[in-house]
């Protein structure tokens, strides 16, 4: 197909030349020009390759609907991947290349695929690759997925969000769209025009149209002057609406500054996330050409006849030199009269339809054009371009029709997306063979082409009276054309490859596969073929794919339904999804109320929970296993001090306080004196873990309730669901204290004498203080409220000060501390301390179904008090005898290493699993490894020998024992 440039014509600005790379080449097109209809006037045939099979491909249509021609477009750090060509406006120094393909998109290495493509039907992965191994496999399969490249570096551009409200949205800039903004604004209505187009105008801007006895684009200039003059009307083009949710809310998507240059300064504005709440949403999305199954219809040069009318229209672009067409409703006519009218030769029009319109004919027959009535296309010929097309004629003769290019048009498909979205359900209505809305749930109405209206005049009439305008005064069209027909024809019957999904290389004999092998549902369709996935989300393929199964099942289109269609409609950058929160906004890092001391001790930060946190304190020339191991150490021998401030911190009071947390607890907290500490599970409704932590009760109704550190919000939400949803008997107040106060923590034999020596006004002995109680007063002059409480099985001190004075205190500690041998502790050591003494950790050894049964925690099945998540304890998923069980895990013989996740298998079988490891490390007070984890029925299995079967450590056995390794009796910690 050689492509050209009409001498004269198109809304391009011809005085402004443009150029741009592609492919390593410098072209050149024009301001107003797309990168699409600009690589069609350069002559450009092959644009891309299919996904699966590496076929060439050209340019099918115009719009969003186009399925061939991806492109990564720009470079290095604003270098996007699986852009539509007909998308991406054209701009001086634009850099793109087709994806998908290798070296270029006219020699392909990958179209070997082609060659071997009858031993990859559809749904080839999910019967090969068994044999001998998936893993030999898997590398190769990952590395073909995928079109585009996504940039390793970050995005230097600015992205932001912005919320309306308004009485009307309205959604496509088209006749009835623009009839609907124009009535609503002249009713002083607060009116949003959103077109995604670089302009308004819709249809109007490729076929010819008088309204209200003007041209058409007279007739639009007067509309956008007076929308953009009416003070409560916004109009945004180059914005999208993707997504339409509950509440008529509706997400649109506004590209400002799309592509820019690769010497473009960084921080350019470049798209806005609009979240529209409105009063009306009017939907004038319009609709989308379908094409044509038949064989050989993903050729180059084969397009949709809409497109070649809009390229010739709108960038005055011929798509060759001789144009067939082939068509089984009215609107291909229509095309054939405007190529003829640029001068362009139309060699056939091919109407499978045995009776069309007989005015129709006549007129183009009278023009000198051959038409083939009841005929099919059942070939095109040309490897990498189009040569000709094969006619079986209704008599059943075979002529072939030269031609470079082939218009093609299947019938239209209203634009239903949104309107899907928001919970509208469609209906087939035969007369359009098309799926439009049937019943609205929300404030919306569909108009024109996306409600089925094909004519100008109904488009026009349905806009204006959908914004509340008077029927009466409604724009009237002067169309003379009878109104629009159309015979169904879903696939011609012939040898050879007929596209469905022109992306994924889905065919008429993959879906004929598909329901062979029972995949006659849509979904199941869609996923065994990959039919409508990916960029594409089925605009061209849905609807033939669907008819075509319908006829292989005997079914009709409306018993056989539709997919579901998601958000977002288009593409939709994660930029623009994460607006400003992107980088350290996306979640901001927490930071310790004494994290500038963490630093100055030379800590080693990393994320938990949202926090920073000192991972460990390596001295100069120490790894990070040495800093764990001495720090561990230390904390067995000597003192350690730890900075556990994230550790959640949750004040409970009211005359109903111990009745709300005997509720919440699986443990019985009523019963808790005042001054003393209880460890407590929560868990939810299904009877799992959710959270663990030491309560304190400070008075009769008042209790401070500890949470892990990532837990702290979470819990804190929870817990006021339950108050305000189930118990609002209940007279409690929540309040989340967690940042209000910090916590250093003392640990190790020294402990006491430490906190002795910084200073203490209340008795610390272990008779007068003993574990899980605490006591308020002063610490260093400091408010203090201490606990003893323990996490390493050590003697502890959590020393709870207000945030504001951690500083001064943890200074005066680590001072006083010197003599002692005190040593700041990280959170890798204080894992290896608390898996040394067999203590479970949130998240790291319980996953979403472990319950306190199998962790031991048996003792909750007698209570008498109802708790959240009991009645699901006795259901027979949660008694099996065979659950998962907390454990402990002894290394036999010398293993160097015990991955976290590595499974277990009874010691000689040679299948299945028997548990896994949650927690592992090397203790430096016992001189092995200690580790726990989950195994099946494992407390009834204490000495069993296991193989480790997956990880770095395969090969190698572990024994279970108790959890506890280290000081069993759990004596050290009362000392």
């Amino acid at each position: 197909m050689s492509g050209r440039r009409l001498p004269r014509g198109g809304q391009i600005d011809r005085a402004r030349r443009v150029r741009f790379h592609y492919e390593g080449r410098v072209l050149e097109g024009f301001t107003g020009d797309t990168l699409a209809s600009a690589l069609l006037a350069n002559g450009a045939s092959i644009v891309g390759r299919s996904f699966k099979y590496h076929r060439p491909r050209g340019l099918m249509a115009a719009g969003v609907e186009e399925p061939c021609a991806l492109m990564q477009v720009g470079v290095a750090r604003r270098s996007t991947p699986n852009v539509r060509a007909t998308e991406v406006e054209l701009t001086e120094g634009l850099q793109a290349r087709p994806v998908n393909c290798w070296p270029s998109a006219r020699f392909d290495v990958g179209a070997i695929n082609n060659v071997i493509s009858r031993f990859i039907p559809a749904g080839f992965y999910y019967k090969t690759f068994m044999w001998p191994d998936w893993h030999l496999f898997e590398p190769i399969i990952r590395k073909a997925a995928g079109l585009g490249k996504v940039s390793a570096d970050a995005d230097p551009d600015r992205y932001e969000h912005r919320y309306a409200h308004c009485d009307v949205l309205v959604v496509g800039a088209g006749p009835a769209g623009l009839a609907a903004a124009l009535a609503a604004s002249r009713q002083g209505e607060r009116v949003m025009l959103v077109e995604q187009d670089t302009t308004l105008g819709g249809s109007l801007l490729s076929v010819p149209a008088c309204i209200d006895g003007r041209d058409g684009g007279e007739w639009l200039d007067g509309v956008e002057a007076e929308l953009e003059g009416a003070g409560e009307t916004e109009i945004l083009t180059r914005t999208t609406a993707v997504g339409y949710f509950d509440h008529n809310s509706v997400s649109l998507v506004e590209r400002l500054a799309d592509h820019p240059g690769a010497g473009a300064p960084d921080a350019v504005l470049r798209q806005r996330l609009w979240t529209v709440r409105a009063k009306q949403v009017v939907l004038a999305t319009g609709a989308l050409e379908r094409p044509l199954v038949f064989p050989g219809n993903d050729a180059p040069g084969v397009m949709l006849a809409s497109s070649v009318r809009q390229y010739l229209t709108r960038w005055a672009v011929l798509p060759g030199d001789a144009t067939s067409l082939f068509t089984n409703n009215d609107s291909a006519y229509g095309v054939a009269h405007a190529l003829l009218d640029a001068g362009a030769t139309v060699p056939g029009l091919v109407d499978s339809r045995r009776a069309p319109p007989s005015g129709l004919v006549e007129a183009l027959v009278a023009r000198g054009v051959r038409v083939f009535t009841g005929a099919e296309i059942v070939k095109t010929n040309g490897a990498r371009g189009l040569r000709g097309v094969t006619v079986r004629t209704g008599d059943g003769r075979s002529v072939r029709v030269p031609c470079d290019a082939l218009a093609m048009s299947g019938g239209w498909n209203p634009t239903v997306h949104l309107f899907s979205q928001s919970g509208g359900k469609l209906t087939w209505d035969a007369r359009i063979a098309a799926f439009r809305p049937h019943v609205s749930v929300q404030a919306e109405v569909s108009v024109g082409a996306s409600n089925g209206d094909f004519t100008l005049g109904a488009a026009l009439t349905g806009g204006w009276m959908a914004a509340g305008g008077d029927a009466g005064q409604a724009p009237v069209a002067f169309d003379a054309a009878p109104a629009w027909t159309i015979e169904p024809l879903w696939r011609v019957e012939a040898e050879g490859k007929a596209f469905v999904d022109f992306q994924h290389d889905v065919t008429a004999g993959d879906v004929a596969l598909a329901k062979r092998e029972a995949f006659v549902s849509v979904e199941h369709l869609k996923r065994y073929t990959t039919l409508g996935m990916a960029p594409d989300q089925g605009k061209t393929s849905n609807v033939n794919a669907l008819a075509i199964m319908a006829e292989l099942t005997g079914q009709g289109m409306a018993e056989a339904g539709t997919t579901r269609f998601r958000f977002p409609y288009t593409p939709v950058s994660l930029a623009a999804l994460g607006g400003h929160t992107r980088g350290s906004l996306s979640r901001p890092y927490r930071r310790l109320p004494t994290h500038e001391r963490q630093q100055g001790a030379g800590a080693v930060f990393e994320e938990y929970g949202a926090w920073l946190r000192p991972a460990y304190y390596p001295k100069p020339g120490e790894t990070p296993y040495a800093a764990e191991q001495r720090e561990a150490r230390v904390v067995r021998e000597g003192v350690g001090l730890f900075e556990g401030s994230p550790l959640g911190k949750i004040e409970v009071v009211g005359p109903d306080a111990a009745e709300f947390l005997d509720r919440i607890y699986a443990n019985t907290m009523s019963t808790l004196k005042v001054g003393r500490a209880r460890y407590g599970l929560m868990l939810n409704e299904l009877g799992v873990l959710i959270d663990d932590g030491v309560t304190l009760r400070l008075a009769e109704d008042r209790f401070l309730v500890g949470t892990t550190g990532g837990g702290a919000d979470r819990i804190a939400a929870w817990l006021e669901e339950w108050l305000q949803c189930e118990w609002r008997d209940l007279k409690v107040l929540v309040a989340p204290v967690t940042t209000a106060w910090a916590v250093l923590t003392l640990s190790g034999p020294r402990a006491r004498e430490v906190l002795y020596a910084t200073g203490v006004d209340v008795p610390i002995d272990a008779e007068a203080f003993p574990h899980m109680t605490f006591r308020d007063g002063h610490v260093a002059d400091v408010p203090a409220r201490v606990v003893r409480a323990s996490f390493t099985g050590e003697v502890t001190y959590e020393i709870n000060v207000p945030a504001d004075r951690a500083g001064e205190l943890w200074d005066r500690l680590m001072k006083v501390g010197q003599p002692y041998g005190i040593t700041p502790v990280g959170i890798d050591a204080w894992m290896v301390l608390r898996t040394e003494k067999g203590f479970m950790h949130i998240g790291a050894d319980t996953d979403g179904e472990t319950s306190p049964v199998d962790l031991g925690w048996g003792q909750v099945l007698k209570r008498k008090h109802d708790f959240v998540g009991r009645r699901s304890l006795s259901r027979p998923a949660n008694t099996r005898e065979d659950r998962l069980q907390f454990v402990g895990l002894e290394w036999v013989g010398s293993i160097e290493t015990l991955p976290i996740g590595a499974h277990l298998r009874g010691a000689g079988k040679r299948e299945g699993s028997e548990g896994y490891v949650t927690s592992t490390g090397f203790s430096p007070a016992l001189g092995r490894g200690v580790a726990l984890g989950m195994v099946r029925g494992g407390r009834a299995r204490l000495g069993e020998e296991f193989d480790v079967v997956t990880g770095a450590a395969k090969g190698a056995r572990v024994r279970i024992s108790q959890l506890a390794a280290y000081d069993i009796p759990g004596e050290r910690l009362n000392g």
